[in-house]
């Protein structure tokens, strides 16, 4: 994939949640859902600029897990993957 997000933009791969049934054993359909907030950074941009002109470094790296909000980033499919691409600020924090 050839894809580099701007600025201080990055792109996540959403990793998928493992548990499909409730602590009671009742089993949750793929449709009733939520869509994970756990996910992977895939590639990211070179920084958010400042008024004067000078280059803020990326906080987060290449490959770290990262927890984001609920309605973080847009979602858009490349090369039949999907993938978010959201503002380093909708971070929520690293994964270690």
């Amino acid at each position: 994939m050839k894809f580099k997000p701007l600025g201080d933009r990055i792109l996540v791969k959403r990793l998928e949640e493992d548990v499909a049934k409730t602590s009671g054993g009742i089993i949750i359909p793929d449709t009733a859902k939520e869509k994970p907030q756990r996910g992977k950074i895939v590639s990211l941009g070179e920084g958010k600029r400042t008024d004067d002109g000078k280059l803020l470094p990326m906080r987060v790296k290449k490959n770290q897990e990262i927890l984001f909000g609920k309605y973080s980033g847009t979602e858009v499919k490349i090369d039949d993957e999907e993938y978010i691409i959201m503002r380093e600020d909708d971070v929520l924090g690293i994964i270690e």
